[in-house]
């Protein structure tokens, strides 16, 4: 065997993920060493012994170059979603107790992404509605306003 060829294998064996044992769900990357509580098709909850804030830096390194991730801190949880076209959604990391962290990382699905639609085309048309029923209440004030004012200046009608 060459030298070359010796180098290629060297080469893949630290670059290739599957040899270095990185693990994934849906392409969202797995904190090495986590022990899985529940896994499904569309979503996989694990518990690391790393901290909240070890586990979220993991995150920030590992998803740093996608251009489409947004982190939202919340006061239990910080939740990492991905608005582009990954196959997960989401990655929530828990706040919880010190000693163990609790990640649950979600699939993408029709269902969150037609309920965010219809939210939103719903939410158009209720700011529509309002709009129109307090121009239209300004405009009958305004009407009766104008109409009681005219009937001030002409002293001779009734």
């Amino acid at each position: 065997m060459s030298t070359k060829a010796i180098l290629l294998f060297v080469v893949l064996f630290f670059v290739h993920p599957a040899l270095t044992h990185a693990e994934d769900f849906l392409g969202a990357p797995i904190v090495p060493g986590a022990e899985t509580v529940s896994k499904t098709d569309s979503r996989l909850e694990y518990e690391t012994h790393m901290s909240h804030d070890e586990t979220l830096s993991f995150y920030e390194t590992a998803l740093q170059d996608l251009s489409d991730i947004k982190v939202r801190v919340w006061k239990d949880a910080t939740y990492i979603e991905d608005d582009g076209r990954l196959a997960w959604h989401s990655v929530t990391i828990s706040k919880g107790e010190a000693e163990k962290t609790t990640v649950v990382i979600m699939k993408d699905n029709w269902t969150w992404i037609m309920g965010t639609l219809v939210l939103r085309y719903v939410g158009v048309f209720v700011v529509l509605l309002v709009l129109f029923l307090g121009m239209s209440l300004s405009g009958h004030i305004i009407t009766r306003f104008v109409a009681m004012i005219g009937t001030e200046e002409q002293p001779g009608k009734k």
